[in-house]
């Protein structure tokens, strides 16, 4: 069993930057896939980034450029640095963990998801 928990999130201004972290427990992630995915009022989950066991990072093409997924696997910890939020960046942020590494940007692909964390970018 892993258990995720995110924190970071909050009330910004456009052009704003926040870092999300996810702190993982229950096993060591450090060779797990690890994903970050977002989830509008009304919309599906949607794929944001990705970083594998080995470093390989994946990105959906609205957080190329702006935004950074990073692991600290001393701290069993995931980061997703956030740059120039803009009102449609508002959304709760999950990370998710799965096992099996590749580009995975499917949901219902991981294993493990956290609770949440609620991001809201004011125009």
């Amino acid at each position: 069993q892993v258990q995720l928990v995110e924190s970071g999130g909050g009330l910004v201004q456009t052009g704003a930057s926040l870092t999300l972290s996810c702190a993982a427990s229950g096993r060591t992630i450090r060779l797990w896939h690890m994903g970050w995915f977002r989830q509008a009022p009304g919309k599906e989950h949607e794929f944001v980034a990705a970083t594998s066991w080995n470093g390989i990072k994946y990105y959906t093409d609205s957080a190329k450029g702006r935004f950074t997924v990073s692991r600290d696997n001393a701290k069993n910890t995931v980061y997703l640095q956030m740059n120039s939020l803009k009102p449609e960046d508002t959304a709760v942020y999950y990370c998710a963990a799965d096992p099996v590494t590749g580009d995975t940007r499917g949901w219902d692909e991981y294993d493990y998801w956290g609770q949440g964390t609620q991001v809201t970018v004011s125009s």
